[in-house]
């Protein structure tokens, strides 16, 4: 089955851990299997063999680099412009990535309609289609950096990570929407730019909806019913959500999965469970919240800074998602439900935000 995922770090992988995303995920890990520097060495799960593997033909590709406070073990800048120059060094990967054949950028409806049927006609070949969003605002040094960024093919945005962020707080932060995360809003409005609602704080967020016009989804989201943490979308910004149309995409980061996951103490032998079936149960919550599935898709985060050790059990590579479906039609899902979550829902969002941005631009 064709699969969209919509949230993948794929540039932070290949500049800050250093990997050959050509080369398949055992290479990798091999290659790695002495390395101890970052969280998730030897045991990363995406590449662009294993991603072809599993019908995964479109995602959303991040850049990221951030100022926030305090800083991550990656991805984090003392400066603006520190940070703008490694969005940049990303685009330049991503740059040569589509010269050699490995991905191709959609940045509108017409490249979206031509990659859906280039893939469907010769999967083999066809190169992995990728919409870029930008994790974290932090790297824009001005708000000219979002209009150079837009011309480069950026089409979505979640203007707060981690931390402090220069334009929005991230999750784990109180507080509301800045004056400058009100004026990077009202110039993402303008450009037509999707608003990922994914880790700002609740407060920014309601402000962020009641501020922003334009498209907005959840690239990577799970529910906060089931694992009690401010990372998680409450059952009322899911209604919220799906009253704008958004699509939520559940992640596969097994702390936002299972309740009293710890990073860096719980593993799969201390702490059971942790695997697909948990996940489906946020499916559940949502469909049943909402009484629909037509707001659900999947965004893994996969490599998002760790590794198996804290992926669903049940996974060795992103590969293996079709195990991840299987569950979702054992608990009877139909078909229509499934093509929906697996891309048809995303598929549908942007067209849909796409088509509003052209008539805007006319």
């Amino acid at each position: 089955m064709f699969l969209f995922d919509a949230h993948l770090d794929l540039s932070l992988n290949a500049l800050e851990y250093n990997r050959d995303l050509r080369q398949s995920v055992s290479v990798i890990r091999d290659l790695e299997k002495d390395l101890h520097d970052l969280k998730g060495r030897g045991t990363g799960t995406v590449a662009f063999p294993e991603m072809r593997r599993g019908g995964i033909g479109l995602c959303v590709a991040t850049q990221l680099a951030g100022c926030m406070k305090p800083p991550g073990p990656v991805g984090a800048w003392e400066s603006p412009s520190q940070a703008w120059a490694m969005t940049q060094g990303q685009l330049a990967w991503y740059r040569a990535m589509e010269l050699e054949g490995a991905l191709r950028q959609v940045r509108d409806l017409a490249g979206l309609e031509d990659h859906l049927q280039q893939w469907k006609a010769n999967p083999e070949e066809c190169p992995i289609g990728y919409i870029l969003s930008l994790e974290g605002a932090d790297s824009l040094r001005t708000l000219d950096d979002l209009d150079q960024a837009h011309a480069e093919g950026l089409r979505a945005l979640g203007p707060a990570h981690y931390g402090i962020g220069r334009y929005a707080l991230g999750h784990d932060e109180v507080g509301p929407l800045s004056d400058a995360g009100r004026q990077l809003l009202m110039a993402m409005d303008r450009l037509g730019i999707i608003l990922d609602a994914t880790h700002l704080s609740e407060p920014t967020f309601w402000n962020a909806l009641d501020l922003f016009s334009g498209p907005v989804w959840a690239s990577h989201h799970n529910c906060r019913a089931l694992v009690d943490d401010p990372r998680q979308l409450s059952d009322e910004q899911i209604k919220a959500l799906a009253e704008r149309g958004s699509v939520i995409g559940v992640a596969m980061d097994v702390w936002m999965v299972v309740p009293n996951w710890k990073r860096g103490i719980s593993n799969h032998q201390n702490h059971p469970g942790a695997n697909f079936s948990a996940l489906a149960d946020h499916i559940d919550h949502i469909s049943q919240l909402l009484g629909t599935t037509q707001y659900l898709g999947i965004g893994t985060d996969l490599d998002g800074g760790y590794g198996t050790e804290q992926s669903p059990s049940d996974l060795d590579t992103i590969a293996d998602l079709e195990r991840f479906v299987q569950i979702l039609e054992g608990r009877g899902y139909d078909e229509r439900d499934l093509l929906g979550i697996c891309h048809m829902n995303f598929l549908r969002f942007i067209r849909e935000a796409w088509s509003s941005a052209d008539r805007t631009s006319v």
